[in-house]
């Protein structure tokens, strides 16, 4: 499976949103978790209990909505996600596991659905609780702001935004068995960005009829081509979840890998995922510019998938894009320590067209056209080994002035 996916079997949605595919109503408001006006409460659901899948942050320290969340997926089944933003109720204790049910609770209560179908997510500052009665209130108020149109699902998009400068949205569809099958994302995502899996909160609805053991398959391997070849800064949080949950509405005949329409599907799943990662990427915090890594000839996929993550998460590297200096020494020497198998003899690399070095010798290049490439605000980076035939794509950002100034006062 390639890591750039070909527009061919699925048709991109303009202005598609999460309540896009059939079954689907989402809104969000402000209750008073951040200290601005920006909504930080939202929820998505389903008309009908949904098949449903998840994954979940690799860090040891998960915050109390993920236990919540992993404990309502045991069945494969969700009908609504409660979500806020502001406040990550990570490293909370006890008390923060007591307020993650609570949310569950009162967002069932006011949607109407069961507890036990219910996912919870947080983002936010860690190490606080909750302000439980501003969350109380926001879920009270959320079911007249929900809906089926476009303006109550960029009220959901708004709502899980934390240092993030934009939404990310991203829909399509798929033709199965001759039904028009939507597959719809909404994401969060611009700091603690880092491979395994990127630090985000991530939301996928689609109207296909689809097993939960299928569609969590297919999850995890969408999320290994696309959100875990990202990286903006190396962290990665406590808080980090990716859920889908898909309605049926579509009436097409159960996907399964061996449908004679399964690979459309994928395809066009895979191709939501790669939009919202790459956003995630290009909205990394302080960012200018969004960079991309290709990587070819590495002995195999999983090989050329680490180097490409090494090269996209050195800060040298990301520094150099900052400062559009083609320093192609600090991608050999991120590419060199990655910790694969690599011909120092044979390696060849490009910034866009331009070559930079051939079988790992230097090769003269216009100092003023590199310049002015790696002033654009898409920069891609291209190595090839020579090696074998392993392939991949990861995606990043610069590294720059502004990321350590909105940092430096994250919490004030």
């Amino acid at each position: 499976m390639g890591t750039n996916v070909e527009q061919q079997s699925f048709t991109v949605v303009e202005n598609g949103t999460i309540v896009t595919p059939g079954g689907f109503t989402a809104g969000g408001l402000h209750c008073g978790l951040k200290k601005t006006s920006r909504n930080d409460i939202g929820a998505i659901r389903c008309d009908v209990p949904a098949t449903a899948a998840a994954v979940y942050t690799t860090n040891v320290f998960q915050a109390a909505p993920l236990k919540v969340t992993r404990e309502s997926l045991s069945n494969g089944r969700l009908q609504a996600v409660i979500v806020n933003s502001g406040n990550a109720n990570a490293c909370t204790g006890q008390q923060g596991e007591e307020d993650a049910y609570a949310m569950r609770s009162a967002a069932a209560r006011e949607l109407g659905v069961a507890e036990e179908d219910v996912a919870v997510a947080s983002t936010g500052v860690i190490g606080e609780l909750l302000k439980m009665d501003a969350v109380h209130s926001g879920i009270t108020g959320l079911p007249v702001h929900m809906g089926k149109e476009s303006n109550e699902a960029e009220q959901f998009s708004q709502a899980i935004l934390t240092t993030d400068l934009v939404k990310k949205e991203a829909c399509v569809s798929v033709i199965v068995n001759g039904k028009t099958v939507t597959i719809a994302g909404a994401a969060k995502g611009s700091g603690m960005i880092h491979p395994n899996m990127a630090t985000m909160l991530a939301f996928m609805t689609s109207d296909a009829v689809i097993g939960a053991e299928a569609l969590q398959r297919l999850l995890r391997q969408a999320t290994n081509h696309t959100f875990n070849m990202i990286t903006v800064d190396g962290d990665t949080s406590t808080n980090d979840i990716l859920v889908a949950m898909s309605s049926g509405y579509a009436g097409n005949e159960e996907l399964t890998t061996e449908h004679p329409d399964w690979d459309a599907f994928a395809a066009g799943f895979t191709y939501v995922c790669q939009v919202l990662a790459k956003a995630i990427a290009r909205d990394g915090e302080g960012a200018t510019k969004l960079v991309e890594v290709e990587v070819t000839g590495a002995v195999s996929d999983e090989s050329a998938q680490a180097i490409a993550k090494t090269v996209i998460g050195s800060s040298l590297v990301k520094s150099a894009m900052f400062g559009a200096d083609a320093n192609w020494g600090r991608i050999i020497a991120a590419l060199g320590r990655a910790g694969q198998p690599v011909n120092p003899d044979t390696v060849d690399i490009r910034l866009g067209e331009i070559s930079v070095l051939a079988q790992s010798r230097p090769v003269v290049f216009d100092e003023e056209a590199a310049l002015a490439y790696l002033q654009t605000d898409t920069v891609r980076i291209v190595v090839d080994l020579h090696h074998g035939e392993g392939i991949a794509t990861a995606w990043g950002c610069d590294l720059t002035y502004d990321y350590v100034r909105i940092n430096a006062a994250y919490r004030t």
